[in-house]
């Protein structure tokens, strides 16, 4: 697919704090809740999973907060275009955020299986991509616990293509290094390019997404203008 373009310095590239002040204006000021924007980047993904890739056969690494809530809305909606999924969990059910746990139960409704990812598991399961929904741009040092398996597995894995959420799982969104990261072939981030994403080989080819976020909400938190969504809700960043 061709996708619609914007230039990296078209728009404004913001830190993690900029992002969660974002977030906290969408749900207390603008009224839009989590939920939606969940459903927003979940979609999203899983339209640059479809037709950057039409695979048979998709495998989602989630994780227990937005970014793995985001990763199983991305599970339904491939499930339902007829795509194989399977998710695996980097963490245990009772872990789960209340969104996540909202979006696996409709996940495991449908009938995709979902397994738990732990100190015994050797082996990720068969995908042509893999979806890597483990951790958002909320990183605070290297990745730990299930998570540092999860990114194991992927890069021990098949060859499978793939394709991180917001950005890949231990890349910190303010930039710098901190540990292993997860090398992505493609990186779906979420209303705006996160600094950490600059540069960096690990992101693949780099789309931002609209979430719904409104210009001005953009404008008043980074003072810079907002991706050009009006050439289209998923821009490739060149």
């Amino acid at each position: 697919m061709s996708w619609p373009s914007v230039s990296a310095s078209e728009m404004a590239w913001i830190d993690a704090r900029a992002m969660r002040e974002i977030d906290r204006q969408m749900i207390d000021v603008v009224g839009i809740t989590l939920l939606q924007m969940m459903e927003n980047a979940g979609r999203s993904l899983a339209t640059v999973v479809g037709e950057q890739f039409g695979p048979g056969s998709v495998v989602v690494l989630a994780g227990s907060g937005g970014n793995g809530g985001g990763g199983l809305v991305a599970a339904r909606h491939l499930h339902n275009a007829g795509v194989g999924v399977q998710v695996m969990l980097t963490a245990d059910r009772a872990r789960l955020s209340p969104g996540a746990m909202h979006q696996l139960g409709i996940v495991e409704w449908l009938g995709v299986p979902v397994t738990v990812i732990d100190e015994t598991t050797s082996l990720i399961a068969d995908g042509e991509v893999v979806i890597d929904a483990m951790v958002g741009y909320s990183l605070q040092g290297p990745l730990a616990g299930r998570a540092t398996i999860g990114a194991e597995l992927i890069s021990s894995g098949p060859g499978s293509a793939i394709v991180s959420l917001d950005v890949p799982s231990g890349l910190p969104a303010d930039g710098g290094d901190i540990g292993p990261v997860v090398d992505a072939d493609a990186t779906v981030t979420l209303c705006l390019p996160k600094v950490g994403l600059a540069g960096r080989v690990e992101v693949g080819r780099l789309f931002v997404a609209d979430i719904s976020v409104p210009a001005r909400v953009v404008e008043a938190v980074t003072g810079g203008p907002p991706p050009p969504f009006h050439r289209g809700p998923i821009l490739l960043v060149e």
